[in-house]
């Protein structure tokens, strides 16, 4: 792994895919978070050298082709939050993890924002509380998330 320092990216962005198009029971799929997103955003955060906004753009395209969507709405979020993210990279890492899950949850929350905007444009609809349950959803995960990944890029050898 030492060799291919962005392999452990590719699998973990790869398993972010998988968990976004699997088919979940009943109706928890309302409550699933964008693990992609996530993943972009742990990367950006942790790793800005390897992962930058050119590969949140380019995984927000293969997100759109993934799941049937506009092509270049994922890509256009994405690269909104990977850049909001590498802006503050310095301060988010720094902050105390209570903290830093409700700036994930805000960042989550102006992601969805994105998306519903850009879904709107395409037509009209009514959107329900539950519409942001994925980003609370992804913002109380962030902590266990974030450690796992952790620990995988320290066994990958990226740390």
């Amino acid at each position: 792994m030492a060799n291919h320092p962005g392999l452990m990216i590719v699998i973990t962005l790869t398993a972010a895919m998988l968990l976004r198009v699997f088919r979940w029971p009943l109706d928890a799929w309302l409550f699933s978070p964008d693990w992609v997103l996530l993943v972009v955003i742990f990367w950006i955060l942790t790793k800005p050298g390897y992962f930058g906004i050119g590969s949140a753009w380019l995984v927000g395209l293969l997100t759109d082709v993934l799941t049937g969507h506009l092509l270049g709405q994922f890509a256009l979020t994405y690269t909104l939050i990977a850049y909001i993210c590498l802006l503050h990279r310095h301060r988010l890492r720094l902050m105390p993890p209570v903290q830093q899950t409700i700036t994930i949850l805000l960042i989550l929350l102006l992601g969805q924002a994105s998306i519903l905007w850009i879904e709107q444009l395409q037509h009209s609809f009514t959107i329900t509380a539950l519409y942001w349950a994925p980003s609370l959803t992804g913002a109380l995960l962030w902590p266990l998330l974030s450690y796992l990944l952790h620990r995988l890029s320290r066994a990958g050898d990226l740390q």
